[in-house]
């Protein structure tokens, strides 16, 4: 049973920091393209940051590049995306997503997609004021 489960949301002030992790479990396949996405309340899903587990580069859009890093634990299973300087516009729902067949280059050169990915996270809320 393929899971995917958020923690870490919650409430920031501007300029704060918060951490999501995003524990993937029941995974048959090692390599897959880990996208986080974020959907503000009337406006569409957008990926913001990606990267795939065979390793290399991320991929992150110009509004949160610089100030978020995602990571992961392989030996874990878990990838964390660390939200810094955190601004207003960053106030949204974030989800966690895996594409089994996303390969590395698509991963890491922006553009994703929602149907790109099988499997979500429950999603987490970020508010900040």
């Amino acid at each position: 049973h393929v899971q995917l489960v958020e923690s870490g949301g919650g409430s920031a002030q501007t300029g704060g920091s918060l951490t999501l992790t995003c524990a993937a479990s029941g995974y048959s396949y090692s390599n897959y393209c880990l996208a986080w996405f974020r959907q503000a309340p009337g406006k569409e899903r957008e990926a913001i940051a990606s990267s795939h587990t065979s390793g290399g580069t991320a991929y992150y859009a110009v509004s949160v590049k610089g100030r978020f890093t995602v990571s992961r634990d392989n030996a874990e299973n878990t990838h964390t995306l660390q939200m810094n300087s955190l601004k207003s516009e960053d106030t949204a729902m974030y989800y966690c997503a895996t594409g089994r067949w996303v390969g590395y280059s698509v991963c890491v050169s922006g553009g994703l997609t929602e149907g790109q990915f099988q499997k979500w996270g429950q999603g987490t809320q970020v508010t900040v004021s």
